[in-house]
């Protein structure tokens, strides 16, 4: 038996997964067990989780994996720093960042005192492990594979092709060029100034015109080869030594853009500001910049592998919107992007490429998410049971009916507008609630949106919510058809169709959806089939189950959300909590 742990460290999104014998049994994000999204640091948490859920302890591993190579691409970093000259500090405030990495077997040896740790220790270049992360855990046995994010190892960006056991890099985007750091200057520049923010523009986009198409084409410019350059004038990120945190706590990136960017696009907004029309023009804009350069890209790269089948993986794999239009876009025709696109998925992608770099067989598809904790029935009624929440729990019934009636029973709930929380089975591995740690509404309730908003997640009025999807029924609903298992892309849905389902047509008619099978989701695809059986629906409204913070890990998180919030229904496993009155 090979055991092979993989890490994301030293960075945001740090996390840990577990592979055996080529086979994915556990993965983690360390924010799901601190409460702190994005949580950067060593995932000292994680790892405790992955190791106790197979039964194993540090000292039983054979190799241990982080997704970044100190000292990658020395050469182009020496070359870049002769020709730019960067503010010292800028130099100085990367090396402590590589020293930190290289410093991996401290930090294992600081988290586990005591332990002996016999594993090999492996550094893979960062995007390498994205590439891994994607073409492994893909059902395709070859493929093009790409990653775009900011950057990591010196570099934004790379491309190759998968098959079998093998996966080459053709080429890389280097630093400072990067569309990862386009769309953080953007995103920052409209006013959203927390890591991660990017979302919230993709979401904004819809709601504006490209009509700064010619100023976006001067911030991003397209190359011959396929590939793409910033012009520098635009960012500040090149030279200067941004503030930003990477250790033990919430993730923080100082400033992308240059004050020169407002002589092109006019004045910032600020956080407090409201959002004018102008600005929606803007993020629509930056959208279709972005999709314009991806797309260059894909086109490049399928003139050199011309096959059906594309990975994608990086921080901007995220970007879901680009996503659901790469088969219409480039002649590519079938699309897998993992659960966990961004850094997070970098732990998974260094195991596999170390799996495949020993010799050993292909290893098998990640085609469900389900990689992280569950509670056992016992846990859930030990919660219940538990005097510091019997008196919250007075004022609710608690049954515990058969799996069908469970089913049935929420699934009447949904058809008649109220909200559930529904925590069912292993955690979700990745940034979306994938119908185990999941809201649910009505996806035909035009007030759907506000109603969620105002009971628990007080977001954005501009951001969408998600339906999850009968398979079986996606071509009659959405205009294209395609397997979509975890959420990373958007799909038009059709003309005729939007009406009946307004709470998750976004404004420009579309959906970001997950589709649902019964062999991968077992219990939710049972209670969306029941709603569909009440309402000709074969789809639920799907949002994380949390209220600004991490998606929740536990029961007792759980349960602390649906007590404080005003969620209707709660199901937690077997056992079905409703609200009296």
């Amino acid at each position: 038996m090979t055991l092979i742990l993989g890490i994301n460290a030293f960075h945001a999104d740090a996390a840990a997964s577990l592979v055996r014998d080529g086979e994915i049994i556990a993965a983690a994000e360390e924010e799901r067990f601190r409460r702190i999204k994005h949580w950067a640091g060593f995932p000292s948490e994680a790892i405790t989780w992955c190791l106790a859920d197979a039964g194993v302890t540090i000292g039983d591993l054979d190799h241990i994996a982080i997704n970044s190579l100190p000292g990658a691409h020395r050469l182009r970093k020496l070359i870049y720093t002769a020709a730019s000259r960067p503010d010292p500090r800028f130099l100085l405030a990367r090396w402590r960042n590589k020293r930190e990495r290289a410093g991996l077997a401290e930090q294992l040896a600081s988290a586990f005192p005591g332990q002996s740790i016999r594993a090999q220790l492996h550094f893979v270049e960062h995007h390498r492990a994205h590439l891994a992360s994607a073409f492994y855990a893909s059902p395709y046995p070859e493929a093009a594979v790409v990653s775009v994010d900011g950057f990591g190892d010196f570099s934004s960006g790379a491309w190759g092709y998968g098959s079998g056991t093998d996966l080459a890099i053709d080429g890389q985007i280097w630093f400072p060029h990067s569309l990862g750091a386009f769309y953080t200057a953007i995103t920052q520049y409209l006013g959203f100034p927390h890591y991660g923010d990017e979302y919230k523009v993709m979401g904004l986009a819809p709601y504006g015109q490209p009509t700064r198409m010619e100023e976006m084409r001067r911030i991003v410019r397209l190359q011959e080869d396929g590939t793409y350059r910033l012009d520098l004038r635009w960012f500040q990120h090149a030279g200067q030594n941004l503030p930003h945190q990477w250790s033990n706590g919430i993730p923080t990136v100082g400033q992308h853009w240059s004050p020169a960017l407002e002589t092109l696009l006019g004045p910032a907004r600020r956080p407090d500001e409201p959002l004018e029309q102008h600005h929606k023009d803007i993020a629509r804009s930056a959208q279709v910049m972005y999709e314009e350069a991806f797309f260059h890209l894909l086109n490049a790269l399928h003139l050199r592998h011309p096959t059906d089948h594309l990975c994608i993986a990086g921080g901007c794999g995220a970007n879901s919107v680009a996503n659901g239009k790469v088969t219409v876009a480039t002649p590519f025709r079938q699309v897998y992007v993992q659960a966990a696109a961004g850094d997070a998925g970098g732990a998974l992608g260094a195991a596999l490429e170390v799996w495949h770099g020993l010799g050993n067989p292909r290893s098998q598809p990640m085609l469900n998410a389900y990689l992280g904790s569950e509670a056992s029935a016992p846990a859930i009624e030990a919660l219940l049971a538990d005097p510091t929440r019997t008196a919250a729990l007075a004022s609710c019934t608690i049954e515990r009916p058969a799996d069908d009636q469970l089913c049935d029973q929420v699934a009447a709930a949904i058809a008649d507008g109220l909200v559930i929380g529904w925590f069912d089975g292993r955690m979700e591995w990745g940034p979306r609630a994938l119908g185990h740690r999941s809201i649910l509404g009505d996806p035909r309730r035009a007030d759907m949106k506000d109603i969620l908003n105002l009971k628990i997640k007080r977001r954005e009025s501009f951001r969408p919510f998600a339906p999850s999807v009968l398979r079986e029924a996606v071509p009659e609903w959405f205009e294209r058809d395609g397997d979509v298992p975890f959420m990373m892309q958007v799909y038009p849905i059709r003309e005729e169709k939007r009406t009946l389902i307004p709470a998750v047509t976004h404004v420009d008619g579309t959906g970001r959806l997950q589709t649902v099978s019964e062999a991968g989701n077992g219990r939710y695809y049972r209670l969306i089939r029941a709603f569909a059986a009440h309402t000709g629906v074969p789809m639920v409204l799907n949002t994380s189950f949390n209220e600004n913070e991490p998606i929740v890990c536990t029961p007792g998180q759980a349960l602390d959300c649906f007590l404080r919030t005003k969620m209707d229904v709660l199901v937690l496993g077997p056992v079905l909590i409703r609200r009296r009155g």
